[in-house]
């Protein structure tokens, strides 16, 4: 993740284990006190590294709670995305004065193993392009991709308009130079007075991680129907 984001205005702190000084605030601690390892170790330690990402910029620590569908309440004047699958977790912060939102994502870099997953999160079109991607470019797990990309157009708009996205509510082109373009199928956010019709963003796989990741920065775009790619 931090590979992918060198070149825009975040912080990104990773790991890919669960460091055994990850602590939880007694707030966070009563969230996953009913839940199995596997969730209490994927909460506590994303939240340590938002906090080490928080303490980059100059935030003192704070207790991390999910709010509206689940969504992180970040602190005021910050912004940022968590995520994490097996063996990995991330998260991404910045200055509210730098960025209006930001969405990231990982999920292992292997082909989805249910193919109903697919016609799930793809239309008919999305799923042609897929199949045009993998003759061309075989050995890449575009699908898994597909979904981690609308995952992350999810948490970009999410705190942008408080409303449910649904997989079809956004069509994803995937690219082989590691960039991707969302478009909006529904009404767009309004940022700085311009409706958002499309996110582009950027993703990678390495290290068996195939991730992610949309920032929009404070610039109102010079073309209305988009917004600048990280």
């Amino acid at each position: 993740m931090a590979s992918l984001l060198a070149a825009v205005p975040v912080t990104v702190v990773e790991t890919y284990g669960d460091p055994a000084d990850a602590v939880l605030f007694p707030e966070e601690e009563a969230v996953v006190a009913k839940a199995v390892a596997k969730r209490r170790d994927e909460f506590t330690t994303v939240r340590h590294c938002a906090r080490a990402a928080l303490h980059l910029i100059g935030v003192p620590p704070a207790p991390i709670l999910p709010g509206q569908r689940g969504a992180p309440r970040w602190p005021d004047g910050v912004v940022g995305s968590m995520t994490h699958c097996a063996g990995y977790r991330a998260a991404v912060v910045a200055r509210a004065g730098e960025v209006t939102s930001l969405g990231v994502d990982a999920e292992p870099g292997e082909p989805l193993r249910d193919p109903d997953v697919l016609t799930m999160i793809a239309d008919e079109s999305e799923r042609a392009a897929l199949a045009a991607l993998g003759a061309r470019h075989p050995g890449t797990p575009w699908d898994r991709l597909l979904f981690s990309a609308k995952e992350s157009v999810y948490k970009t708009w999410f705190p942008l308009t408080g409303r449910w996205l649904g997989f079809e509510d956004a069509r994803v082109r995937l690219d082989p130079d590691g960039t991707f373009t969302a478009r909006l199928l529904v009404e767009g956010p309004v940022v700085e007075g311009v409706e958002l019709k499309v996110f582009s963003g950027q993703w990678i796989v390495r290290d068996g991680i195939a991730a992610t990741a949309i920032v929009l920065p404070i610039t109102t775009p010079a073309d209305p129907s988009s917004a600048v790619h990280a």
